[in-house]
C-alpha cells in the first residue's frame, strides 16, 4: 500500500486561495514523489474562489474563524468540512499545510483580536483538528522543504 500525504491544495498548484492564486511549491512536490498525494482545501468548496478573506479571531478566550469584511463566523461550516474530509481520508503518513493560513497554518497563523490587531500566532482550524486526528502522521508546513 502506497504511503499517503495530505497536502494543502494551493501548494500543489490549485487556484483555490481566497485571491484565486496558487502557492505551488515545486520543492515540496519533488520531496513527496513517493507518496499518493491527497489535495486538501476546506475553504474553496464552501466559499468559492475568489472569496472574502477569513481570519482567526480570539474573543473572551475563544477562537473563531471570521470573514474579513462581513464579520460572519464560519467556524462551524469549516469544522464540518474538515471532519468530512478526515472521514473520507482516515489515514495519512505525512501532512503538509500552508503556513499562515487561517485554516492550515501550523503555529504561524495570525490570531487577531476584535479590532483585527494580531495578538498572537497559533494553529489554523484544520491544523488543530489534524493534530488531534492524525496522531501518527508527520505534520509540517511548506517551510520545512526550504530549510534544507
Amino acid at each position: 500500500m502506497q504511503k499517503k500525504a495530505i497536502v494543502s491544495a494551493c501548494l500543489l498548484g490549485e487556484r483555490c486561495r481566497y485571491d484565486g492564486k496558487t502557492k505551488r511549491d515545486d520543492k515540496l512536490l519533488d520531496a513527496l514523489k513517493e507518496y499518493e498525494i491527497i489535495p486538501f482545501c476546506p475553504e474553496a468548496p464552501l466559499f468559492g474562489t475568489p472569496r472574502e478573506k477569513i481570519h482567526v479571531m480570539e474573543k473572551e478566550g475563544r477562537r473563531s474563524i471570521v470573514t474579513d469584511e462581513s464579520n460572519k463566523d464560519v467556524t462551524t461550516e469549516l469544522a464540518d468540512e474538515i471532519r468530512s474530509f478526515m472521514q473520507k481520508h482516515p489515514r495519512a503518513e505525512r501532512i503538509v499545510l500552508k503556513s499562515k493560513s487561517p485554516s492550515c497554518g501550523l503555529g504561524t497563523t495570525p490570531i487577531l483580536d476584535e479590532t483585527k490587531r494580531c495578538v498572537a500566532t497559533g494553529n489554523g482550524i484544520a491544523a488543530e483538528m489534524f493534530l488531534q486526528h492524525y496522531k501518527t502522521a508527520k505534520i509540517s508546513d511548506e517551510n520545512e522543504f526550504h530549510s534544507r
